[in-house]
C-alpha cells in the first residue's frame, strides 16, 4: 500500500448514479462522449481514465455514484456541453492491479482494504480507478491503479 497525494488535474466528466455491473456499459457510452468533446472543443487529453466513486458498496446490487473522467490540459476557454472540473488534490491509499478486471476486487480491492483497515488510517468515502494500462475489454492484462480517499 502507497500512502500519496493524488495530481491536480482538470477533467472532462460525467457522472451517474448506478450499480457496479452498470460501470461497463456506462463507461463504454460515456468514454465515447467525453472523446468526441475533446476533439470538438480541441482539447488535448493530459492523463488516464480515471473512475471516481462515492460510498462504493460491497454488494452488486446497490447504487452508488460514479464519475467517469478524462484529464484534460487547461483550456484558455471552455464552452462545451460535458463539465469542464478541477480536481483538487487528495490522500489516498494505493495499490496497482496487474490482472484482469475479473480479479479487480478479490486480488486488487480487498488486500487494499484489509491493509487500509489495519492501519491508522480511515476512508473518507471516496475512491478512484485510474487506468494506466486500458487494453480493452475482456483483455487479461490491465494496469489499475485503486485508490481510496482517506479522512486521516
Amino acid at each position: 500500500m502507497d500512502i500519496k497525494e493524488t495530481p491536480d488535474m482538470w477533467v472532462l466528466s460525467l457522472q451517474q448514479r448506478l450499480e457496479i455491473p452498470d460501470i461497463r456499459n456506462a463507461a463504454a457510452h460515456c468514454a465515447a462522449e467525453i472523446e468526441s468533446s475533446i476533439e470538438k472543443e480541441g482539447l488535448t487529453a493530459s492523463g488516464p481514465w480515471t473512475f471516481i466513486s462515492w460510498n462504493l458498496p460491497r454488494d452488486s446490487k446497490t447504487l452508488f455514484d460514479w464519475r467517469i473522467c478524462r484529464p484534460v490540459a487547461k483550456p484558455d476557454l471552455y464552452r462545451g456541453k460535458i463539465p469542464l472540473l478541477h480536481l483538487e488534490p487528495i490522500m489516498v491509499a494505493a495499490r496497482t492491479h496487474l490482472g484482469s478486471l475479473r480479479t479487480l476486487f478479490t486480488q486488487g480491492y480487498a488486500p487494499l482494504v484489509q491493509e487500509i483497515h489495519m492501519s491508522r488510517h480511515a476512508f473518507s468515502g471516496e475512491s478512484r480507478e485510474v487506468y494506466h494500462d486500458w487494453r480493452g475489454p475482456g483483455v487479461g492484462y490491465q494496469r489499475i491503479e485503486i485508490q481510496f480517499g482517506l479522512s486521516r
